[in-house]
């Protein structure tokens, strides 16, 4: 009786914080001192609340989770990666932005891990953070979360990332982009990956394995959820939609070096970005958002 009874107070009180976010936004704030550069950019209000939201609004375990996410950011500095130091892990179109956002207006990333073309863990971990922080780069002023798009044609083991990448890539995206997956759809995996997922699940946050869906052509329950996410007519062929989607290495390194100078500018750092003369851009790309 008493354990429903807390249940209940700690669900009234955290859909209190949800619909009146402000005052544990200014506690996490004040609690987190002054703050200069970089870190200041970064920590908006809308940051505070993903934190917040992310430690079911317990001001001293988002405080925790937000410093040791700008430690890592001062050290792994995801705002300074450019397109051409890890260009090449994106030559085969594992990972990268679509052309089209979901119903919900959302920047959507399509991954093909059959496409797996390296074997550098940290080069690889390192294109990932860059093609989300693009994705962040890239939602409208409504959005804050962003869509997985994961297609498993041509995965076996052979193509798949090991067990320490998966696991120090969850850590990264759980720890310092908490709030940012809306939804993860895996469509058509094959039998021999629920052994993978098996293992990857144990490292996977309650509330992050809500947000994995599995799609399967014949089952209309799982379709017609993706379907309530994505436009048929936008949707590519490889996830049951009737659009045409060809990677063009090319086409895509124009639209991110476009992007490089965004971000180079929205943090300060023109000058350690190459223009977009130097590399060549020299026209809009087709995968420009819609």
């Amino acid at each position: 009786m008493f354990r429903r009874r807390g249940s209940v107070r700690q669900q009234q009180e955290q859909d209190h914080h949800e619909l009146h976010p402000e005052s544990k936004v200014n506690e996490l704030k004040a609690a987190l001192g002054p703050l200069s550069g970089h870190d200041l950019l970064y920590c908006t209000d809308a940051c505070f609340k993903r934190y917040l939201e992310a430690r079911n609004w317990n001001v001293d375990k988002a405080k925790k989770m937000l410093e040791d996410t700008l430690v890592w950011r001062s050290t792994f500095k995801p705002q300074e990666i450019r397109w051409h130091e890890i260009s090449v892990e994106g030559e085969t179109g594992k990972v990268f932005r679509a052309n089209f956002r979901d119903r919900f207006g959302r920047t959507v990333l399509i991954m093909k891990p059959g496409r797996q073309n390296t074997t550098s863990m940290e080069n690889q971990i390192r294109h990932l953070v860059y093609l989300i922080e693009n994705a962040i780069l890239n939602l409208p002023e409504d959005q804050e979360e962003m869509a997985w798009l994961i297609d498993f044609s041509g995965w076996s083991f052979s193509t798949n990332v090991p067990v320490r990448t998966a696991r120090e890539t969850i850590s990264i995206l759980q720890n310092h982009y908490p709030q940012r997956l809306a939804v993860a759809f895996l469509y058509s995996p094959p039998r021999i990956f629920e052994a993978f997922w098996k293992i990857v699940k144990y490292f996977l946050d309650p509330k992050t394995i809500q947000k994995v869906k599995f799609v399967y052509p014949k089952n209309k329950e799982s379709v017609e959820l993706m379907r309530s996410c994505f436009d048929v007519d936008n949707l590519p062929t490889e996830f049951g939609g009737k659009a045409t989607m060809k990677y063009d290495h090319e086409d895509f390194s124009r639209l991110m070096l476009q992007d490089d100078l965004k971000t180079a500018k929205f943090w300060g750092l023109e000058q350690k970005t190459p223009s977009a003369a130097t590399n060549g851009i020299a026209e809009e790309s087709k995968y420009t958002e819609c």
